[in-house]
């Protein structure tokens, strides 16, 4: 055999074998980029569940507290005016309202027995930042893949090779995209606003 055969056979796989690699970029990029679409769609609709769930939480649980101190201050001033005025029924209306609180009290004491309003609050905010980090990321990744695929698709002679096999341009991260492989809803969209 020739040298100059063997040189065309070798270009020609040489350029078989880069045109199959590209090819297999452009599609495996393509399914990556849906696939983080989709991410961003879990994400989304993980905090449009567990945000409203969380705030309920921690609101019902800092009124439970508040209840419980309001009712303390409660009877703590009945005990102090009782004390000041030295009549008896102003001493048996804080009694009334110490032995109405305490089956409260030790009811919180002994299911929890640190007061852990602000770990409720803490945890919420916690899964806040890291719900939104989340979604920060999986967009940042979609848009990585994104560029990373539209620079392929443009440069020389990758750009020969997407042309000829009808690779076209990708948008990257776009909002309230609707498809098969992405299904979230306006409301999930929205970022949720927390009120305690």
């Amino acid at each position: 055999m020739s040298p100059i055969l063997i040189g065309i056979i070798v270009a020609i796989v040489l350029v078989a074998g880069y045109v199959l690699l590209t090819y297999n970029n452009f599609v495996t990029t393509r399914v990556r980029i849906k696939a983080s679409i989709q991410e961003i769609g879990n994400q989304l609709k993980r905090q449009a569940g567990l945000i409203p769930n969380l705030e309920s939480s921690a609101k019902a649980y800092l009124k439970h507290e508040k209840d419980i101190f309001e009712k303390l201050t409660e009877a703590r001033k009945a005990v102090l005016s009782a004390q000041k005025s030295g009549s008896i029924e102003d001493a048996e209306k804080a009694s009334q309202l110490i032995s109405g609180i305490i089956p409260s009290i030790r009811i919180l004491v002994e299911s929890n027995p640190e007061m852990k309003g602000a770990d409720v609050v803490r945890q919420l905010m916690e899964e806040l930042r890291d719900t939104a980090d989340k979604i920060m990321y999986s967009r940042r990744t979609l848009i990585d893949l994104a560029a990373d695929y539209n620079s392929l698709r443009v440069q020389f002679p990758s750009s020969l090779i997407a042309s000829a096999f009808g690779f076209g341009e990708e948008k990257g991260l776009t909002v309230a995209e609707s498809g098969e492989h992405i299904e979230v809803s306006d409301n999930e969209l929205k970022t949720p606003k927390v009120s305690l």
